[in-house]
């Protein structure tokens, strides 16, 4: 009997329930169909996980697929092998214009323009993707009627009105609002007002050498961010990101408001459920009177090793598709609230009934356009440069400063502005000298939603005060 051909798959453990069983369920499916090959799948934590493939390459045993979060996109494409080769070579190019790898249709020109986009360089899908969020504002249906608010903010002015009216409510919430203090909320907000926080359009059309988290774009937001806070409006928790915190604070009802990630979806629901008043959903707020940017998609991708002997790499070139494939990628949706990256996904979902039974899970991808070629597409391309994820946690400790210390916005985010250029050059140049090995340069931030905290830490937040 002829020895399976071994498919090393380290990916992210996000660590809610029923996460890594559901992909090691994925597997075995993959290996009933394939019984020529065995699907290895490592749920790694996500804080080590880029910097545990980078050493494993460093000793000659990389996986043959990897999952990357979207802070350490740059890393991943300057990754190298122990002799200096790309550790990762792009799957477009290894799909070679196939549309099916071992009898599984191939995914790729079906998925979500913007997504496809995002994982892209110079048109060439370099990464799959996998996990995919994008940025939404929930609404305590009850708190806000009692306000006299008849629909969810979709403007920053709206946002500050509904506040006050619900600040006005006898024996109402003791805060209107809260985010959680982490770099998505910062990216959403620059990608509605068109800002960016790298050069070369945001290091797209040529590598990012410079970064700006004071400009124009940035510090509006900052300010807005400061004067609802002053307002006695915005809850701040103190911590970073705190995303159990926010989570909790929308469940015992001491905020009308919360905009976080699209897959809290599935959580901020059952939070609502359990303290009994009903939730509405809409997408984050823009400017009033300009146009709206986009949003920025967090998430994960699949790195494909380079150098796999042929067998191997169609293996893990087909199991990419199944992944992805309208089923799978419908079920991860539904049980995971993470957009369904492809056309037809969605078009499944819809066909069974599953948004017009649940219709809030149209909303992130709506946004980020299901069906419509473009759509939205330039500024869902987000930021790409060197130790994103460091200069994410320069503006969170700055806006810290801000909320609690005082701190000017201007003076304090020029200063965050020299210390991530500081962060972006050292990675440049430790790039320049040994490879993208080092911890500095694949540091990862927590995760975009939910899934940062623990099972019982999450259901603690979910269930409330009153659980």
């Amino acid at each position: 009997m002829t020895t399976p051909t071994v498919i090393d798959v380290w990916l992210g453990d996000l660590t809610f329930p029923g996460y890594m069983d559901r992909l090691h369920r994925l597997g075995a499916e993959f290996e009933k169909a394939h019984p020529e090959y065995r699907i290895n799948i490592e749920g790694r934590d996500f804080r080590n996980l880029s910097r545990e493939i980078a050493e494993a390459a460093d000793a000659g045993r990389p996986p043959a697929i990897g999952e990357f979060y979207f802070a350490v996109t740059q890393a991943a494409y300057d990754m190298r092998t122990r002799d200096g080769a790309p550790l990762f070579t792009s799957v477009q190019q290894a799909i070679a214009g196939r549309t099916e790898i071992l009898g599984e249709p191939v995914v790729v020109d079906d998925l979500l323009p913007a997504v496809r986009e995002h994982y892209s360089r110079d048109g060439d899908l370099v990464s799959m993707p996998a996990v995919v969020t994008a940025m939404l504002v929930y609404g305590n249906q009850d708190l806000l009627r009692a306000a006299g608010v008849a629909h969810l903010p979709t403007t920053w002015e709206e946002l500050e009105a509904a506040c006050e009216a619900v600040a006005a409510l006898p024996d109402g919430p003791s805060h209107a609002v809260t985010w959680s203090n982490h770099g998505l909320f910062f990216q959403q907000a620059l990608a509605v007002q068109g800002g960016h926080l790298a050069d070369r359009d945001n290091g797209r059309s040529g590598r990012a050498s410079r970064l700006d988290l004071s400009s124009k774009e940035m510090l509006t937001w900052v300010e807005y961010w400061q004067r609802l806070h002053r307002s006695g409006h915005y809850l701040y928790t103190g911590k970073i990101p705190d995303w159990e915190g926010n989570l909790k604070a929308f469940a015992d009802q001491d905020v009308a408001l919360r905009i976080t990630s699209s897959n809290d979806l599935n959580y901020m629901a059952q939070a609502a459920e359990h303290a009994g008043f009903e939730m509405t959903v809409g997408r984050f707020p823009g400017r009033a009177g300009e146009p709206y940017g986009g949003n920025i998609i967090a998430g994960t991708s699949l790195w494909l090793t380079a150098g796999l002997d042929e067998v191997t790499q169609d293996g893990a070139l087909a199991f990419m598709q199944f992944l992805n494939n309208p089923r799978n990628a419908a079920d991860r949706h539904v049980a995971s609230s993470f957009v369904p990256v492809t056309r037809s996904s969605y078009r499944l979902l819809e066909d069974e009934g599953w948004f017009e039974a649940n219709p809030f899970h149209r909303l992130a991808s709506a946004q980020l356009g299901s069906y419509t070629e473009g759509e939205g597409v330039p500024p869902c391309r987000g930021a790409l440069f060197g130790d994103f994820a460091g200069a994410q946690d320069v503006m969170t400790r700055a806006m810290g400063d801000v909320l609690l210390q005082g701190a000017d916005p201007a003076s304090r985010f020029a200063e965050a502005t020299a210390e991530a250029q500081e962060l972006l050059d050292a990675y440049e140049r430790d790039r320049a000298d040994n490879g993208v090995r080092g911890p500095e340069s694949l540091r990862v931030e927590y995760f975009a939603g939910a899934e940062a905290y623990t099972g019982a830490q999450l259901e603690n937040a979910v269930r409330g005060s009153n659980g």
